[in-house]
């Protein structure tokens, strides 16, 4: 596109000279002129055109002259550009000129190379003040988007914690707290039947809308899976092999996949790569559970995953989380850790797990003190009440 000028001057052979002068720029279509005698007959091009990039006006014009036009330019694009013409011992005028809001100015007679020079100097600020536009339109949109996929992504957490506490005579309690606009933490839950309960904690590589993607994927997948009534083992196998496939970016996802059966109190899980969780008995230490020896799902499409069954009486409390708690960390570049995890746990026995949640995610922002949260948090605390 030509760079729009808008030349304004009283003088009758301006126009002559500048085609004459400038004729290879012109025929090139890298400057392209407008041509006005004087400041109304300018703002009369401005309604009818309204595209200029530069305006190269003289000073003292009958009718309106051009430190009367500079004033009425000024809200007529936020990157306008105006150069300023007048003799050189007019110097008065020119410095009300800059004063006013001018760019720059040229002196008469017109030194076109210096002109030129001028031209592509402000041309140039001009095209740093569009692109900045665009990438501030561009960045209103992302930001309007991501805004979208956050509400999307925290609707498609279960909150219902009562309903399940009505059916199943559990307490269950879970928060999520992205580190970005959108995360690839997640949570689930829900009834298999009247007596068993599933629930999943989940943490996805990366960060952003790669992560929530995958996430809102693995989520799905491992929901529509399990309620097909397919055993905990064959449930998380089958979702594995489905993220394997097509998975160029090489994403994985650890888990933690439990089923509470109220009436045998027997919990059964598959712990995917992910944080061993904590658990403590009515009046009991808290203890973590034993690494797992499974892999993250979508890493390896053949692998024989390990289920395991606990005992899961009344009053016993269950701690899941991701490492967005236990590897936080401090100005001092110290991680949260597990020790502190258990510290922490070991004097809340005897609170709700909507009560453990809210302590913990407060002690965790206490620990860092001000840095940037650098990884989602998601913790799920289920306590059998039966």
């Amino acid at each position: 596109m030509p760079i729009r000028i808008l030349v304004v001057d009283d003088e009758p052979d301006v126009e002559l000279l500048f085609r004459q002068r400038l004729r290879r720029k012109i025929r090139d279509e890298t400057y392209a002129f407008v041509f006005a005698l004087n400041g109304v007959d300018a703002l009369t091009k401005f309604e009818q055109e309204q595209d200029f990039d530069l305006v190269l006006s003289d000073i003292n014009m009958p009718k309106m002259d051009g430190l009367s036009l500079l004033a009425n330019l000024k809200n007529k694009s936020n990157y306008l550009k105006t150069i300023m013409v007048s003799a050189y011992g007019d110097m008065k005028n020119i410095r009300t000129a800059m004063n006013g809001g001018a760019f720059d100015f040229v002196t008469k007679p017109i030194d076109f190379s210096d002109l030129e020079a001028t031209i592509n100097k402000a041309i140039g600020v001009v095209n740093n003040l569009k692109q900045a536009e665009r990438t501030r339109k561009e960045l209103t949109h992302i930001q309007r988007d991501l805004a979208i996929a956050s509400q999307v992504q925290k609707s498609s957490i279960p909150s219902d914690f009562q309903a399940v506490a009505n059916r199943h005579a559990v307490d269950l309690h879970a928060e999520m707290l992205t580190a970005k606009a959108v995360g690839g933490d997640f949570y689930d839950y829900y009834s298999l039947d009247d007596h068993r309960l599933a629930f999943v904690i989940g943490d996805v590589s990366g960060k952003g809308m790669p992560a929530a993607l995958f996430m809102s994927v693995s989520k799905t997948l491992l929901k529509a899976t399990m309620l097909r009534g397919a055993p905990l083992k064959e449930c998380v196998s089958t979702v594995n092999t489905l993220l394997c496939q097509d998975n160029a970016r090489g994403m994985f996802l650890t888990l933690f996949f439990g089923i509470l059966d109220l009436s045998s109190k027997e919990l059964i899980y598959c712990n995917c790569g992910h944080n061993p969780p904590a658990m403590w008995k009515n009046g009991g230490e808290v203890e973590l559970f034993e690494k797992s020896t499974n892999i993250p799902l979508g890493i390896r499409e053949e692998f024989e995953f390990e289920t395991i069954k606990i005992g899961f009486a009344k009053g016993t409390v269950l701690s899941l989380y991701t490492d967005g708690v236990t590897e936080a960390i401090n100005s001092e570049n110290q991680r949260f850790g597990d020790q502190r995890l258990l510290e922490f746990l070991r004097n809340k026995s005897d609170c709700s797990p909507q009560q453990v949640i809210h302590h913990l995610i407060e002690h965790v922002q206490d620990f860092t003190n001000g840095m940037p949260q650098s990884d989602d948090i998601t913790v799920l605390i289920l306590k059998n009440s039966a």
